[in-house]
C-alpha cells in the first residue's frame, strides 16, 4: 500500500512540475497568444517526463483558460483576457513575472474598486459568526506585536473575513484571491513604522461592521486604503534612497 501511495504521489508531482513550468512560461510570454505549444514528444524530451504527464498538465492549463486544443491545430495559447485570473496558480505566475510597481498599482486599483463596497455590504449582512471571525482576526493583528509574519497573516485573514461576511458569493473569490494576492503588498507595508495607526484604523472598521453602519464602514475603508498607499510609497522611497 505504501509503495502504491508513493507511486501515485510521484506521478502527481510530475504532473504538477510540468504544469508549473508550462504555465509560468505562458504567463511570462515565452509562448505568445495564438502560438502552438511544442509537440508532446518534444516537451517529453525537454522535461524528462511521460506523455501522460504532459497530457495531464495540458488538461490543467486548459481548465485555467491558458490554452485551447483543436483538432489538427494542436494546443494553442489563448489571449490573456481568456485566462482565469482568479485561479491561484495563474495569479501566482502573474505575480512572479510582474514588476513590483505594476503589481502595486493594479492591486490598489482592485482594492479601491471592491474593498469599500465589501466593507459596506459586510456591515449590512454580517452575522454573529462573521463578527466573531473579524474580531478574532483583528485581535490577532494586535497580538502580533513586532512579529512581522504574524501581523501579515492576521491582516490577510482580517480582509478575507470581510469579503466572506458580505454573504455575496460573487465577492467571495476576491476575498480568496486576496489571501494570496495581497501577501506581497502586506509584506512591504509591514516594514513601516505606521502599525499603531493601522491598528486604530482597523479597529474603527471593526466597530463600523459589527455596528452595522455601512456608510461608516465604506468611509473607514477608503481612509485605510489611502493611508496604506501613502505608507507603501514612503517605504519604497526610503528603500530606494538606501
Amino acid at each position: 500500500m505504501s509503495d502504491t501511495r508513493s507511486g501515485v504521489a510521484s506521478i502527481k508531482n510530475r504532473h504538477a512540475r510540468v504544469t508549473e513550468e508550462l504555465g509560468l512560461a505562458i504567463v511570462r510570454g515565452d509562448f505568445k497568444p495564438g502560438e502552438s505549444l511544442p509537440p508532446e514528444i518534444q516537451i517529453c524530451e525537454m522535461m524528462g517526463v511521460s506523455r501522460t504527464a504532459i497530457r495531464e498538465a495540458i488538461k490543467g492549463l486548459f481548465a485555467k483558460g491558458l490554452v485551447a486544443s483543436r483538432p489538427k491545430l494542436g494546443t494553442r495559447v489563448r489571449e490573456a483576457s481568456a485566462w482565469n485570473h482568479l485561479d491561484p496558480d495563474v495569479l501566482r505566475w502573474r505575480l512572479e513575472v510582474s514588476d513590483t510597481e505594476t503589481y502595486l498599482v493594479k492591486m490598489f486599483q482592485l482594492r479601491h474598486a471592491t474593498e469599500p463596497a465589501a466593507c459596506a455590504l459586510a456591515a449590512v449582512n454580517a452575522q454573529e459568526q462573521d463578527c466573531v471571525h473579524i474580531q478574532a482576526a483583528f485581535q490577532a493583528m494586535v497580538d502580533a506585536g513586532d512579529d512581522k509574519n504574524a501581523w501579515v497573516e492576521a491582516d490577510l485573514d482580517f480582509h478575507k473575513s470581510i469579503y466572506m461576511a458580505t454573504h455575496n458569493e460573487f465577492f467571495w473569490p476576491i476575498g480568496q484571491l486576496f489571501g494570496f494576492g495581497l501577501r506581497h503588498m502586506f509584506n512591504i507595508s509591514a516594514l513601516g513604522p505606521h502599525r499603531p495607526r493601522a491598528v486604530l484604523e482597523h479597529a474603527a472598521l471593526v466597530e463600523a461592521i459589527i455596528g452595522h453602519d455601512p456608510e461608516k464602514a465604506r468611509a473607514t475603508a477608503l481612509t485605510l486604503l489611502e493611508n496604506a498607499k501613502k505608507d507603501i510609497d514612503l517605504i519604497r522611497s526610503a528603500v530606494d534612497r538606501a
